[in-house]
């Protein structure tokens, strides 16, 4: 399933992509599943030589919360 995610960049011979998804509750913090598959996708994106630029989780903003969640901003995605 990670390979289904890199396979346009891979098609296009991207040098990097970024990965952006929402979640329906509006709320963009990041479940456990959503850092197991970051992780993944970085390990993959490497063995690829495609650079993972980030990983980014869409929703709402709320009172003291940004509308998106960046996983290279949170030191999660070297």
């Amino acid at each position: 399933r990670v390979g289904e995610l890199f396979r346009d960049a891979v098609r296009i011979s991207a040098a990097g992509a970024i990965l952006v998804h929402n979640h329906p509750s509006g709320d963009p913090s990041p479940s456990r599943a959503d850092e197991i598959v970051t992780r993944k996708l970085v390990d993959a994106s490497k063995f690829m030589q495609i650079e993972m630029l980030d990983h980014m989780i869409i929703g709402r903003a709320a009172e003291g919360r940004l509308p998106y969640f960046s996983f290279r901003e949170a030191g999660l995605v070297p």
